[in-house]
């Protein structure tokens, strides 16, 4: 008999670099997965590692190694950090998505740094990690992962939506789990207030006073990504190389293209919820009060928001329950999500030998 309870410490760093989010959860297996979140934290980024992570598309494989062993580093000290600061007991594991540094699925490549094995030594712990690379290798996307947890873990929503650097969407259609990423959100919207010497737009306030520009609305909804069937995944390299230079053609305010890009997220969110679904939204996206205003508006669903935890580190959470899964050899990636030729237990796990 497997075991049923599990301490985990899951790890996620995302694309809109908010920091690195550190979730303490137990699981419990019964007839069916519970959990309980015991502790969270995020812990920002300084300006060093928010300036390498923004830039790392520009950098040479040769650059990308040394940093990849220092990102582990830095990531395997903050988690030590986190477990002193919380004075955390037994861990079963630490289940790690590190940052994502190259994602081109096409190419059957994707490189997430801080998953190298030295990081169980510096925890001295269990670590469960490099979730994405053997999908890629079986032909799939490597995302969204996040599917499995929401059909295991929220059942009781018809859709789970994340609003992070890019907005994703997970539900089951015909008994089949399908998810797929909708449009960027926070990479975008970030990008451009960085000129205001702001990290993030406060509530969509900025966006709020801004004007729709027609034009620019028009183009950004014509991107061919978003008549593009499931499964499907975006990137860095696909917003820098398709919507930047959209909307830097334009050469309109910052309020302006705040306001048309929050119109044109909310515009792409809308289009891929039924109605009358009811829809979780979590993510730091949520916490853009103009945007979800603009997604209500123009959708007919039940728009579910949980409690902060629950909203910043769902991501953690469910990358906790990925490396769960793995230690079970239990598929914690869905062919149906990511066109992967079969579901399969993804992940490396790393034992630390004292």
């Amino acid at each position: 008999m497997k075991h049923q309870n599990y301490n985990i410490l899951g790890v996620m760093s995302g694309t809109s670099l908010d920091g690195i989010d550190l979730c303490y959860i137990t699981f419990v297996k019964n007839e069916s997965w519970e959990f309980k979140i015991h502790q969270t934290k995020t812990y920002k980024y300084s300006n060093y590692w928010n300036n390498k992570l923004k830039y790392l598309i520009g950098i040479t494989s040769a650059e990308l190694k040394p940093l990849n062993i220092n990102y582990t580093n830095y990531l395997g000290e903050v988690i030590n950090t986190f477990i002193d600061e919380s004075n955390l007991g037994h861990i079963d594991a630490i289940c790690s998505h590190g940052h994502t540094a190259l994602h081109q699925p096409e190419a059957d490549l994707t490189l997430q740094i801080g998953n190298l094995k030295h990081i169980a030594e510096i925890v001295k712990q269990t670590v469960v990690c490099d979730f994405r690379v053997q999908d890629v290798k079986l032909g799939g996307q490597g995302a969204p992962l996040v599917p499995i947890g929401d059909q295991l873990l929220f059942s009781d929503y018809d859709a789970c939506i994340n609003l992070g650097g890019f907005s994703n969407i997970s539900k089951t259609i015909n008994n089949q789990r399908i998810a797929y990423d909708i449009c960027p959100v926070n990479i975008v919207l970030n990008h451009y207030v960085s000129a205001l010497n702001l990290d993030y737009d406060h509530n969509g306030e900025l966006a709020s006073k801004g004007t729709i520009n027609q034009d620019l609305l028009s183009e950004l909804n014509q991107l061919k990504f978003y008549k593009i069937e499931a499964p499907k995944s975006l990137g860095l390299e696909w917003v820098q190389d398709k919507v930047f230079p959209i909307i830097d053609k334009f050469n309109l305010t910052t309020e302006t293209i705040l306001r048309t890009c929050v119109e044109h997220f909310a515009i792409q969110i809308a289009n891929n919820i039924d109605d009358d679904n009811k829809v979780l939204f979590t993510g730091g996206g949520v916490y853009n009060g103009f945007l979800m205003e603009r997604i209500k508006t123009l959708s007919q669903a039940n728009i579910c928001i949980p409690d902060a935890k629950l909203i910043e580190f769902k991501e953690a959470l469910i990358f906790g329950f990925l490396g769960v899964l793995k230690l079970r050899n239990e598929n914690n990636c869905l062919a149906s999500v990511t066109g992967a030729k079969k579901d399969h237990s993804s992940g490396e796990i790393y034992t630390y030998k004292s």
